[in-house]
């Protein structure tokens, strides 16, 4: 017997309304799971990234170092990366985070570096001049005016880290990666399409959404009409 006209299910088309409406709850679970594990990675990225890239600035001889070993462990393909990872976190989400937080790393210091030594000198030398410590030099002169540079880094880290967590889906956490990855044993062909376009929804969104931010952040970088 041939598949109803109307079972898109059934044929197996690549386009399906029906598979929309009856695995709601798992492509939201997924949804769900694929953006916290990008949210929760990038966080922490940018948390160890800042005090690398402004202790690399701070002292010419971290620079080196710094950027070298971060480096290195972008080239780390994620399968070897995640098998490295393996014995200290197991088979669970940190595993995911930990490698999207290594992978990170190269793409955030790099940037928040090139921020920070974009800040001219005179602009330093004022700001000391007026009473500013290091500190304060650091929080209301330096970083700000890193933000530029800082957030291009933070989009595309980003936009990584939402394609690099499909890959989670060999160890049980990918998000939409478990779906892509399942349906392409089954050749599912809606399950397929249909979470390889919410990831690309996903990173352009992300991406727009940081635009935005580094728009709020950075008024005096817009151009002002004549």
């Amino acid at each position: 017997m041939t598949a109803p006209p109307d079972d898109c299910l059934a044929r197996n088309d690549w386009i399906c309304g029906a598979y929309l409406s009856s695995r709601r709850q798992i492509l939201w679970d997924a949804v769900v799971q694929h953006l916290q594990l990008t949210a929760v990675s990038v966080l922490i990225g940018l948390v160890i990234a800042v005090p690398l890239a402004v202790a690399a600035r701070r002292w010419r001889w971290a620079a080196g170092p710094v950027l070298g070993v971060t480096t290195i462990l972008y080239t780390i393909p994620s399968l070897a990366m995640f098998s490295l990872l393996l014995p200290v976190y197991g088979l669970s989400a940190s595993i995911v985070i930990a490698g999207l937080v290594l992978y990170s790393l190269t793409l955030l210091v790099r940037n928040i570096l090139a921020g920070l030594r974009a800040v001219p000198e005179d602009t330093r030398q004022a700001a000391r001049g007026m009473g500013y410590g290091p500190v304060r030099l650091l929080l209301a002169v330096e970083l700000p005016l890193a933000v530029p540079a800082a957030m291009a880094g933070l989009r595309i880290a980003t936009v990584s880290a939402v394609s690099l967590v499909t890959v989670g889906a060999i160890v049980g956490y990918g998000g939409l990666g478990n779906l892509i990855y399942s349906g392409m044993n089954t050749y599912f062909k809606a399950q397929v399409l249909t979470a390889s376009v919410l990831c690309v929804v996903i990173a352009v969104a992300a991406d727009l959404v940081l635009l935005a931010i580094q728009r709020l952040l950075t008024p005096w970088t817009r151009a002002v009409p004549s």
